[in-house]
């Protein structure tokens, strides 16, 4: 995947440093703890979704504005963050990205305080720009903090971490935001205005101490990384006034890689916003929202699984081979709950989780190879990209309104065959392309 070129750049980066590449294991260690922690926020939000809707009576359209609002965050700030990354560097940037995630995660106690869906959602809009920053410069650092060939290893190994989280937020979150049995719509219908806004309140205290917690942690992690001595990436790095050679619209593996970001977060995120409200299904398994939380956890911790095997079976596989068996899987596994009913495809749906495991990591060291100083400047690309997040869902809620939720699982399928075509052909970088040893 890495031309000789990026190898010799590489290992000049290591000589200025002055360190052999296993000496990259600590400062790899403290930037894995961003990745568990951004994956946990952004699963939160599968929690929000069940709990937001049952609080303000929303259709399956309008609550997926939780995941729209959240990840068109990526959308908006992820170019201004690459140039944020070109000024002041990857570290400094973590502890900016960090400082803007506390200061969303505390805007939910006012949100939560006057009840307001609009609230809810700038504040997560907030909490997702701080993300952005982290996203932009904590993936491509990890990308080239160590050796090009086992750059996909290496960030499937963050992560898995970043599944970690995702694995227990359902769990945590589901057992403190939706403690509560909510009332029935027409209970909350036959509300006066005055009961209905007092029953909304307190409903949306429960995630004041979660989220407050959340904001201290944060901080603490700023302070963390901020005192931290993490070696600079010379050869990755933008230099003022040093003409990078090339454009990154050039590289057709960042542009096709774009869009397979886009398909693959709009996909997993899809999936993940209707579990809950899929398992209440009767056809499915009739459980109750606290229940179902709970199996949504088996898939996000099925990635956490597949991300720790994979970064072994990523050393051994070419990557773009890995990824289009992995992306055959989570198609087929979706068809089959889609066509199925019960425990089956309750379960079916759940594994795909396990095969999205390499999907994130593994598109973007295949999307930035090749870029060296450009590489600040394509992951901004790439991670606004993510802003699948908030279209997808949406579509899927809009048809989930017409044709049922059952079947509008339709939309992740289409968006893993395109990660198929992409892992296949559009993965390709420019040396490959044109025979450039």
């Amino acid at each position: 995947m890495a031309t000789r070129e990026i190898a010799n750049l590489a290992s000049t980066s290591t000589a200025t440093v002055n360190a052999p590449v296993n000496n990259y294991t600590r400062p790899l260690a403290i930037v894995t703890t961003l990745f568990f922690m951004w994956g946990f926020l952004t699963c939160l939000n599968d929690i929000l979704v069940p709990h937001l809707k049952s609080i303000f009576d929303l259709s399956y359209a309008r609550v997926m504005l939780i995941q729209f609002a959240f990840f068109s965050g990526y959308f908006l700030f992820s170019i201004p963050w690459s140039k944020v990354v070109n000024a002041i560097g990857y570290q400094k940037t973590m502890v900016a990205g960090l400082l803007c995630m506390a200061v969303g995660a505390f805007l939910f106690l006012p949100a939560a305080s006057s009840a307001s869906f609009p609230l809810f959602l700038g504040a997560l809009i907030v909490l997702a720009a701080g993300i952005t920053g982290l996203q932009v410069a904590a993936n491509p650092y990890v990308v080239v903090l160590g050796k090009p060939e086992t750059a996909s290893s290496r960030l499937d190994l963050t992560q898995a971490f970043n599944s970690l989280g995702t694995t227990i937020a359902p769990k945590l979150g589901g057992l403190l935001i939706l403690a509560a049995a909510p009332l029935a719509i027409e209970e909350m219908r036959a509300l006066s205005p005055a009961a209905l806004h007092l029953y909304r309140v307190q409903e949306a205290a429960s995630v004041k101490m979660p989220y407050t917690v959340i904001g201290i942690a944060l901080l603490l992690l700023a302070v963390l990384i901020a005192t931290s001595k993490l070696p600079t990436m010379p050869h990755a790095e933008y230099r003022p006034g040093v003409k990078g050679g090339d454009s990154v619209w050039e590289h057709p593996n960042l542009v096709f890689g774009a869009l397979a970001i886009f398909a693959y977060v709009g996909a997993e995120v899809s999936i993940g916003s209707f579990l809950v409200n899929y398992f209440g299904q009767a056809e499915i398994a009739g459980l109750s929202a606290k229940a179902a939380a709970g199996y949504v956890s088996f898939y996000w911790g099925g990635a956490m699984i597949g991300r720790f095997l994979g970064a072994g079976l990523l050393r051994k596989f070419r990557a773009g081979h890995l990824l289009g068996a992995f992306a055959i899987c989570t198609s087929s596994l979706v068809s089959l709950s889609m066509l199925t009913y019960g425990h089956f495809a309750m379960w079916s749906i759940l594994a795909v989780g396990f095969f999205n495991s390499i999907m994130f990591p593994t598109i973007f060291s295949l999307g930035v190879a090749e870029l060296g100083p450009l590489t600040g400047n394509g992951s901004g690309i790439l991670n606004m990209a993510i802003v699948g997040g908030a279209i997808v869902p949406l579509i899927q809620g809009v048809i989930a309104d017409h044709i049922g939720i059952h079947h509008a699982f339709f939309v992740p399928v289409i968006c893993y065959l395109y990660i198929l075509y992409y892992a296949l052909r559009g993965s390709k970088p420019n040396s490959e392309r044109y025979g450039i040893a």
